[in-house]
């Protein structure tokens, strides 16, 4: 989770490491954009139901040697829900705090340390030996009188025992491990999440439905998930269509939804092909889900049912991803002409970026006179929206300025910290601030940035989207990450 939000007066960049495994530890990394901080404490509690009403004592985080701006540290999350991570800031000019959303969830079983494993079996090998070895020894040498020999019939006889002893603990073993696996398998199905099954599906007449699936994983955490969907930027649904394998075709949907939950979008004039459908929705809880599923639009719908974009819908047809490219030519690729004939400028050195940091993405909208324009608008109430897709569409990522979070839910987060406030008058001067669609400090009227770290390496296309002069227009970037 990556966020910029406002603590008091100090403007604080955060990054939350979350844990595969629930119970587990997150890694908090924390910068102040301004020196002056003095120490940083941080509490974890649930967004809604009860548990949210008693937060543990805070942990304190460390501040660097080599940069005083700059704070780390651990935190416990103990089970899976929609949490947020209250941070307070303090410092020469006074206090601040400010929450920032996480959704903790089991993604996947942790594998065994082969260190851990080899010792393991080793001592299982030792104990079935010794198993053996004691029944052997029974059978040959505790019905003899002290001082006899064992003779033949004694050995055969302990061989044999051995034998049987051997196939029995086998068995065990074998029955212990189907078991295990059984259990596992039950557990895992409980506790790993997984998002609801998406089925997308197209009429004649021109209309998309999409419905989505039970989730058990939701349902058994009705008072820390949720299952009711609430607006994020006005919206129920962000649908996002992307043709595949090339990424030539883009689309940001915004369908709506019946009394019955189905999700209904009248068709726009979308070529035909094979697209993969990604869908974002919050929970009321304030826990996000992104869905996704395929979909194959055929060339045979007449032109009379298809739509033109209204509202907040958009869409680009942007040249053919080349999975193949160098590195280089993947990196050199700053540059985007816009719909209107502007162009759209990656503000960043040529060449591969890294994984798994923290990286600052500045764009620069320029007229077709090589001017920064100064007539960008909200779109969606933020400076912009950036989608970051890696080629095989195994990571998808719809960020904003402030950060990864859903806004609806940094709306539920800090909603949650001012009533904690407003029941505590101590602390009226620490009222957080919440962090601007444009970002002052980081953002000038033709200039929109996001804060992101991609999770792993590969080649991946960004779709960078503003709107100026009520035309919402769509730069597109590709780039190598190793």
């Amino acid at each position: 989770m990556y966020f910029q939000g406002d603590a008091g007066p100090y403007r604080l960049v955060v990054t939350i490491l979350t844990p595969q495994m629930i119970p587990g530890v997150a890694e908090i990394q924390i910068r102040s954009s301004i020196p002056g901080v003095q120490r940083i404490k941080i509490v974890p509690v649930y967004i809604v139901g009860e548990a949210s009403k008693y937060p543990p004592p805070p942990d304190v985080l460390t501040p660097s040697k080599g940069d005083p701006q700059f704070f780390s540290g651990k935190l416990w999350l103990m089970a899976s829900g929609s949490w947020e991570v209250r941070i307070e800031a303090e410092g020469d000019k006074g206090s601040g705090t400010i929450a920032v959303p996480v959704p903790a969830a089991a993604r996947n079983t942790l594998p065994m340390e082969k260190r851990l494993g080899a010792i393991l079996l080793g001592l299982m090998t030792l104990l079935v030996a010794a198993i053996v070895s004691i029944v052997g020894a029974a059978r040959r040498e505790g019905q003899l009188e002290p001082g006899v020999q064992t003779g033949l019939v004694q050995k055969r006889g302990a061989r044999l025992v051995m034998a049987i002893a051997f196939f029995v603990v086998a068995g065990i073993l074998t029955l212990g491990g189907f078991w295990w696996k059984s259990a596992a398998a039950s557990l895992s199905k409980r506790m790993i999440y997984k998002p609801p099954p998406l089925t997308v599906s197209l009429l004649p007449e021109g209309k998309m439905i999409l419905r989505i699936g039970e989730s058990p994983w939701h349902t058994r955490r009705p008072d820390t998930v949720s299952t009711r969907l609430i607006p994020d930027h006005g919206h129920l649904m962000h649908l996002f269509l992307i043709r595949t394998p090339e990424m030539d075709r883009f689309y940001h949907l915004h369908p709506t939804a019946d009394p019955g939950g189905v999700f209904l979008d009248e068709l726009p004039a979308i070529p035909a092909g094979r697209y993969q459908v990604f869908a974002d929705i919050v929970r009321e809880s304030g826990f996000p889900d992104t869905l996704t599923s395929e979909v194959t639009v055929p060339a045979d719908i007449p032109d009379t049912a298809r739509h033109a974009l209204t509202g907040d819908d958009s869409e680009v047809s942007p040249q053919r991803l080349i999975l193949n490219a160098s590195s280089a030519d993947l990196g050199g690729n700053l540059v985007s002409r816009l719909a209107d004939g502007s162009r759209m400028i990656w503000e960043r050195k040529p060449g591969s970026l890294p994984s798994s940091k923290l990286t600052w993405f500045r764009f620069r909208v320029e007229d077709a006179n090589g001017k920064p324009v100064q007539n960008l608008e909200p779109y969606m109430g933020m400076a912009g929206h950036a989608e970051f897709v890696r080629s095989d569409f195994s990571v998808f990522a719809h960020v904003h300025p402030d950060g990864s979070a859903p806004m609806a839910a940094v709306s539920l987060a800090q909603a949650s910290l001012n009533t904690r406030q407003a029941a505590n008058p101590l602390e009226a001067n620490s009222m957080p601030g919440m962090a601007m669609p444009v970002t002052a400090s980081e953002s000038k009227p033709a200039e929109v940035s996001f804060p992101y770290g991609f999770p792993k390496a590969g080649v991946y296309r960004i779709f960078v989207q503003v709107k100026r002069a009520g035309r919402i227009l769509t730069g597109v970037f590709d780039t190598q990450v190793n």
